[in-house]
């Protein structure tokens, strides 16, 4: 079983002869984006084929698309990308933040729910696979899964690729447990009040509020805003609910898009040039919040409390605080636990 936490199982008595089995245990599987297992070429040209590969994430020809991940990205990028894990690798535990901070929320949600329920917890992509935790929560007696895409807002490439993902697994299986996905949670008051709190402690620890707070999202190519998705929807959304919770103006704190890849239209603004011009226009304090992000990782590490930083002294500007993400905050928990009794309901009490 994974290492986040210890399954019961159902110790009903069954006839003699019976091949050994368990039954009749609620199952919960969290699932997050997914990590490299080390700071490494190797480790991350292996990460990078299999998240660069899925049709939801770059949906272009097959055709077209491969000769240039396998010709040129595969070739390049590992060794860059391998440089950036290694500024935020956590040496004590030999793990990249995200899947340390993925694994404490499974465990503070299982402290949270108790004998209520098993919980579990994977990565889209590279390990541990939702293919291996299902089948591990299955054999351990869970005929009904509620799978809980870590990630507030909806998008194909993200919460849709999670469930194509978990369907795939369970059409290998002779015997499938019931399934339920989780839906986006972006609007959701719990998780505007955790957001809301993570921001007022990050500012009680500093000596003077920022002039600005960016609002930074992962960014999305504007085709797919235009061909449905509705990301940018559900940031703006969670960007307007936050504001209104902290009392901001849309001006204090802007809505900006960040991680831009390749060369087509992306969401705009972009984060790097929204901060480039804050210091460029005088604001000398600024600070970014993440929350499309409920855990740490490369994106909020690097790019933002390393890349932006610099980015933003580099223009002017003079201090720079990046908020942390939710991770394994107390709010990150009871909001855990408040979607999975919502969404488990009838199986749980």
């Amino acid at each position: 079983m994974n290492d986040a936490t210890t399954i019961s199982t159902n110790s009903a008595p069954i006839p003699v002869a019976h091949p050994p089995h368990s039954t009749g245990e609620i199952g919960v599987l969290a699932v997050n984006l997914g990590t490299p297992d080390a700071p490494t070429p190797p480790a991350v040209r292996r990460y990078l084929r299999e998240f660069l590969s899925d049709k939801r994430i770059v949906d272009l020809p097959r055709a077209l698309w491969l000769p240039v991940l396998y010709g040129v990205i595969l070739n390049v990028r590992p060794a860059s990308t391998a440089r950036n894990y290694a500024k935020i690798w956590r040496e004590e535990s030999d793990e990249s933040p995200l899947r340390y901070y993925t694994r404490a929320q499974a465990q503070g949600l299982q402290r949270a729910l108790g004998e209520t329920a098993m919980i579990d917890w994977a990565m889209r992509y590279g390990a541990p696979s939702i293919s291996d935790r299902l089948t591990a929560l299955k054999d351990a007696g869970a005929t009904r899964i509620l799978i809980l895409p870590l990630y507030p807002q909806y998008s194909a490439t993200t919460t849709a690729s999670v469930t194509d993902a978990v369907f795939d697994a369970v059409k290998a299986m002779r015997w499938q447990p019931a399934i339920r996905t989780a839906p986006a949670f972006h609007d959701d008051p719990a998780y505007i009040d955790a957001l809301a709190a993570v921001t007022r402690r990050s500012f009680a620890t500093l000596d003077d509020e920022p002039e600005r707070v960016v609002i930074s999202f992962h960014g999305l190519p504007q085709r797919y805003f235009e061909a449905g998705d509705p990301y940018y929807c559900h940031c703006s959304k969670t960007a307007r609910l936050l504001r209104e919770q902290m009392g901001w103006t849309e001006d204090f704190a802007p809505l900006a898009f960040q991680s831009k890849f390749g060369k087509e239209k992306w969401l705009e603004p972009a984060t790097g040039e929204t901060i480039r011009k804050l210091g460029a226009d005088g604001v000398k304090n600024i600070a970014v919040i993440m929350p499309g992000f409920v855990a740490d990782c490369i994106e909020t590490l690097e790019e933002i409390d390393i890349a932006a930083r610099e980015l933003f002294i580099a223009s002017g500007g003079e201090k720079f605080t990046a908020i942390p993400c939710l991770n394994d905050a107390p709010e990150m928990i009871s909001l855990l636990e408040h979607i999975t009794r919502r969404e488990a309901a009838g199986w749980i009490d």
